[in-house]
């Protein structure tokens, strides 16, 4: 009963947001649902004078609702699917991931950004996007407004992925007979789901190629989104040697650094691969996966709720080029992979 006086009413405003931001989202796809939530919260904020009957529900919903969102994620991931026809292009996912990481870290020492603020535009560029950012932020307690910053800086470079890769791919001689060279470029080069989609779907309706980008770029996207468990399992021990150092040092406890709704992401994967493996449909986990997407949505919205718009917009311009030299840095290193496997 304490929890629902508490929350209820910071819960049912991020609902309020979250529900058009849905359908928006399925109307506006390259947009994205989250990104409506997110702008859609910064700008209702500012219209709220007292949000303290609020604050519980939207500190609720930011926090653990995005944890169970990364979870549910996980009944998307079909294990044996992504290791048959995803490790070809393992080598390029590595070397795209290696090299955002690199550059964020440099660019973070040389101009001073936000450590936070660096690492989920690090992870977010090589990873998945939003997803990676929504599982990194719990690990490194990033606050609402650095997630919110994070999320604008990849949400940017999305739509420019979207709408340029398609013509960038024809330019640069991608073989239109096939889908799978520009499938494994988009899939190892667009950090977003919404965005990796577009891109794929683009390319097979200017060559009539069926499903067949969209099949590749899906497969190497999930194979990427992997490397969302070792990456928050890092973060996690390094975040935990800083605090020791600070303090009085010791031991790291294998207890206090894990993030266990990672165990619970791996748990899901794995239910999902035997599942299909007995027999079962995929399309059982899709309303899993679905309510996955729309959790996303509603702890953006409540990102969105806790962030000062006018003070993102001023502090932007550091995390903007950031992630500029990211995802020029992944883009330019899938190319090369690509063309040094034979696959370009």
């Amino acid at each position: 009963m304490d929890f629902i006086k508490k929350n209820s009413k910071g819960i049912l405003l991020c609902l309020c947001i979250a529900v058009p931001a849905w359908f928006m989202g399925k109307k506006f796809p390259i947009i994205g649902g989250p990104i409506i939530a997110i702008l859609a919260g910064m700008i209702i904020t500012m219209f709220i004078k007292d949000k303290t009957p609020f604050a519980g529900g939207i500190k609720f919903t930011s926090k653990k609702i995005l944890q169970w969102a990364v979870v549910l994620l996980g009944f998307g991931m079909n294990l044996g699917v992504i290791v048959e026809t995803g490790v070809q292009s393992l080598p390029i996912i590595v070397s795209t991931i290696t090299v955002s990481l690199v550059i964020a870290y440099v660019i973070h020492r040389l101009m001073k950004t936000p450590s936070k603020i660096s690492t989920l535009i690090g992870v977010g560029s090589s990873i998945c996007g939003g997803s990676a950012i929504a599982a990194a932020a719990p690990v490194i307690d990033a606050d609402d407004e650095e997630i919110a910053q994070a999320i604008s800086v990849i949400f940017f470079f999305n739509v420019l992925a979207a709408l340029i890769f398609p013509s960038m791919g024809q330019v640069l001689g991608f073989s239109t007979v096939t889908g799978e060279a520009f499938g494994v470029f988009a899939g190892t080069a667009v950090n977003d789901t919404s965005s990796v989609t577009a891109a794929a779907s683009t390319w097979d309706s200017m060559w009539s190629l069926g499903s067949q980008t969209l099949d590749t770029a899906v497969t190497v996207k999930l194979t990427r989104t992997l490397a969302i468990i070792p990456i928050c399992l890092g973060l996690a021990f390094i975040r935990k040697r800083k605090e020791q150092k600070s303090e009085e040092g010791g031991s790291v406890s294998l207890k206090s650094i894990f993030p266990f709704f990672i165990l619970f992401f791996i748990g899901a994967s794995v239910i999902t691969t035997i599942a299909v493996s007995a027999g079962i449909d995929p399309g059982v986990f899709s309303p899993i996966k679905e309510l996955s997407k729309f959790f996303i949505i509603l702890a953006m919205a409540a990102i969105g709720l806790n962030t000062n718009i006018v003070k993102l917009i001023k502090t932007g311009g550091k995390p903007l080029f950031m992630g500029f030299c990211c995802w020029t840095g992944i883009t330019a290193v899938s190319l090369a992979a690509q063309h040094v496997m034979g696959i370009w």
